[in-house]
């Protein structure tokens, strides 16, 4: 599918370059505006003196931040997004396997996942700062990447031995089952330290992306492929509805990966995903979509390379300072960040003509 790699371009753009582009914006709008700041959660307040396209730029800037506590932003998204795609094309990689079933593939099928998850782990506490080598007390074992390694794990294994049905019956017993913990389990103070429970409800957010994946895979429903990508809408629309009826008495919250939140993240991402299914797959429109392709083919290697391998603003103010330097000083950081990006998609364009994938 096209489509999902355009779709997981798109999820990483803004956090490789999108996010810095559009803040760098909204900070030249604050600044000739006089606008303020919310120091809590650091969006920019808006006001009527404001062009139309100045308030869209503050308001896309102001939904890449996450939320506090309780909430939900587009930045809150793209996270549970990622999760969600790598759901989606289990159907798909692992079929082979679901077909023969023998002991020789099992063990391939598995070693496999293993050696995915503890790649993506490492890869993870790498981006965090291991080579800084600071000492055990200061390394963040913790990382993005190693969650989605961890809840694409488990998602799989449970796709993998289980029926559909079955899969359901896992899905909703996770996220039930942790709303019970999180609502009778007392938790005095904050004990021996901080924990953070939220990989096992993310399985959920992987799940959801296999059940998308299994319905677009199957052709024994006889539906076609517009009205595959109307459904998976609506079913995206009613996972939201869910989402926000659990939030009444358990909030959308992603720090702790709610159950609401599963459902409510699982339905906006399975409205983008209809969408770009549709556009791109469907009724076969592409071309705007190729950038996107670049990112999404290549994800995790520009994903680590902007979070820990490469400097690419010193890259940008290198071969650009000149032409920056010609932007009003408000806009000099908009103008830097486009830099990074026509820079990351030089190379990520070189790679995908060369198919040099970095896979795991």
């Amino acid at each position: 599918l096209v489509s999902l790699d355009a779709l997981r371009g798109f999820d990483m753009f803004w956090i490789i370059s999108g996010e810095g582009i559009f803040h760098g914006l909204a900070d030249g709008v604050k600044q000739g505006n006089g606008l303020i700041r919310n120091p809590d959660d650091w969006t920019i307040s808006s006001n009527e003196s404001l062009s139309l396209m100045e308030r869209i730029v503050i308001e896309i800037s102001n939904q890449l931040h996450h939320s506090p506590w309780n909430g939900f932003t587009f930045y809150d998204l793209i996270f549970p997004l990622f999760i969600f795609i790598s759901g989606i094309s289990m159907p798909f990689s692992y079929q082979k396997y679901l077909d023969e079933k023998t002991s020789s593939a099992s063990k391939k099928v598995y070693f496999a996942l293993i050696k995915r998850t503890l790649t993506l782990i490492i890869l993870g506490v790498i981006v965090n700062g291991l080579f800084k080598l600071d000492g055990y007390d200061h390394t963040r074992f913790a990382s993005v990447l190693g969650r989605i390694g961890l809840a694409s794990f488990f998602a799989a294994v449970i796709y993998l031995n289980f029926t559909l049905s079955k899969q359901v019956v896992w899905f909703i017993s996770i996220l039930f089952v942790y709303y019970i913990l999180m609502l009778l389990v007392p938790v005095p103070g904050f004990g021996a330290g901080v924990f953070t429970p939220e990989t096992i409800p993310a399985i959920c957010s992987a799940m959801l992306g296999i059940f998308t994946g299994t319905f677009i895979k199957n052709d024994s429903l006889k539906f076609s492929a517009e009205k595959k990508a109307g459904i998976i809408l609506l079913a995206g629309i009613l996972s939201i509805i869910l989402g926000l009826i659990w939030s009444l008495v358990f909030p959308i919250n992603k720090m702790m990966w709610t159950s609401s939140f599963v459902l409510f993240s699982g339905g906006w991402s399975m409205i983008l995903f209809a969408f770009f299914y549709f556009i791109i797959d469907v009724k076969a429109f592409k071309k705007w979509s190729v950038p996107l392709v670049w990112i999404g083919t290549n994800s995790i290697l520009i994903y680590v390379c902007a979070h820990g391998f490469f400097n690419f603003e010193s890259t940008s103010q290198f071969i650009f300072g000149g032409l920056i330097r010609l932007i009003p000083r408000d806009y000099q950081q908009a103008g830097m960040w486009t830099g990074v990006l026509l820079i990351q998609l030089f190379f990520l364009r070189f790679f995908y003509q060369k198919k040099w994938f970095l896979k795991i």
